[in-house]
C-alpha cells in the first residue's frame, strides 16, 4: 500500500483483495454497517451478502493513495481498476473505527 493506514483499515483492504466475502465480513464489527451505491447494509451477514454479490459482478483491484481523518471518521481514497462502467476511477471510503473493526463503512466516489 502507498499510505500507511490504522489497523483495521488495513485489514478491510487486505481482505478485499483475497475477494472472500467471509473475509470482508469478519473485519467489521457484528453490527457494522456498509453504504454503498445507495443501498445500507446492517450485520455481517448482510455485509458478506453485498460483498458476494459484488464479486460474482466485477473483478476489481483497489489501491488506497491517500488517508484524511476528520471528527472521528478516516477517509481513504482509493484507486478501483477492473471491468466495471467508468474503470479507473478514485473511490472514497469513510471510515469509523471501534475496537478494532470497522463498524461503519460508506464508500462514494
Amino acid at each position: 500500500m502507498t499510505v500507511k493506514l490504522p489497523k483495521a483499515i488495513e485489514a478491510y483492504f487486505e481482505a478485499d483483495r483475497t475477494g472472500s466475502p467471509e473475509a470482508i465480513a469478519a473485519t467489521f464489527t457484528e453490527n457494522g454497517i456498509v453504504k454503498d451505491k445507495g443501498l445500507t447494509h446492517r450485520g455481517r451477514d448482510a455485509i458478506r451478502a453485498w460483498m458476494a454479490d459484488e464479486a460474482q459482478q466485477y473483478s476489481y483491484t483497489v489501491e488506497p493513495f491517500l488517508m484524511v481523518t476528520e471528527n472521528g471518521k478516516s477517509q481513504v481514497t482509493a484507486r478501483a481498476v477492473g471491468d466495471f462502467p467508468g474503470s479507473p476511477i478514485d473511490l472514497r471510503f469513510i471510515f469509523v473505527l471501534a475496537n478494532e473493526k470497522v463498524a461503519e463503512l460508506e464508500i462514494t466516489v
